[in-house]
């Protein structure tokens, strides 16, 4: 358990710090960017937040509220507390056109940062639970490495990157945005913002 907790955070912070990040859409408080890996692409959203940085940690951190926020989100319930920073829950998604329902299992672990400079950190992926197989009604979709690192900007203010490595699971969700025909990441990360603040 405490390597995949570890492994949760080091993933994150390991795509966090690619180099080869390109930006592709700048609006007032957003900044989205991508990055290509061979035949996976990851995806980063930079959001100017006028709140404190251990705010936005609180709220993001508790991913029940995450739903009044992400319409990719339906239902969100704790399966398990593993402990204080660890949490892993169950999430349901909307059907993407001609497709069943998708839910995920993941594992949520945060970290606080240890010196100023660094980030608050919550790592997203999804884990498999025996309590927890996959059912008929639903497509079980996987997350490989998601999360948020919430820095701060000062007492009042941080700047909120959340990534999400794409593979083709989550791929429907994506693909119309970034032909430009949807403006469903910009759409998320402003509710994000309001949500926030």
């Amino acid at each position: 358990q405490a390597y995949v907790s570890y492994s949760n955070i080091a993933a994150l912070t390991h795509l966090a710090a690619k180099p080869g990040w390109e930006i592709t859409s700048r609006l007032d408080d957003t900044k989205i960017w991508t990055h290509e890996d061979s035949d996976v692409l990851s995806l980063k959203v930079e959001m100017q937040v006028k709140i404190p940085s251990h705010l936005a940690f609180s709220l993001l951190s508790d991913f029940t509220f995450r739903q009044q926020w992400d319409k990719h989100f339906i239902t969100c319930e704790v399966l398990q507390a593993v402990n204080e920073d660890e949490k892993i829950y169950y999430v349901t998604s909307p059907p993407v056109t001609g497709h069943k329902p998708r839910d995920f299992v993941i594992l949520v672990s945060q970290r606080q940062p240890c010196k100023p400079s660094e980030p608050y950190i919550i790592a997203v992926k999804s884990v498999t639970l025996t309590s927890m197989p996959p059912s008929p009604e639903y497509c079980r979709s996987e997350i490989l490495c998601a999360g948020f690192q919430i820095y701060s900007d000062s007492n009042s203010s941080c700047t909120v990157c959340y990534f999400n490595q794409v593979t083709s699971g989550v791929m429907p969700y994506l693909a119309a945005n970034l032909t430009g025909s949807s403006k469903s990441i910009e759409d998320t990360a402003l509710e994000c913002i309001k949500f926030l603040e």
